[in-house]
């Protein structure tokens, strides 16, 4: 497996894919917390569910590590 960061590439497009998957998660959180739903996120190569309650409180500390 290639462990190489996609955001060296000297592709500009497959280097713009990181921010483009970071603000599709982003999204799909949005979405997960607006529906009251979790997501499922792999984790070390497990799937783990993220129910809205715990991106809320993910996006809390956040706010409190990087306030703007």
């Amino acid at each position: 497996m290639n462990t190489k960061d996609i955001r060296t590439s000297t592709d500009p497009d497959l280097a713009g894919s990181y921010a483009a998957m970071q603000r599709a998660a982003r999204s799909a959180q949005d979405v997960a917390i607006k529906t009251d739903t979790s997501i499922v996120v792999s984790i070390n190569g497990k799937d783990v569910r993220i129910t809205a309650a715990e991106l809320i409180k993910m996006r809390a500390q956040e706010k409190q590590r990087h306030p703007h």
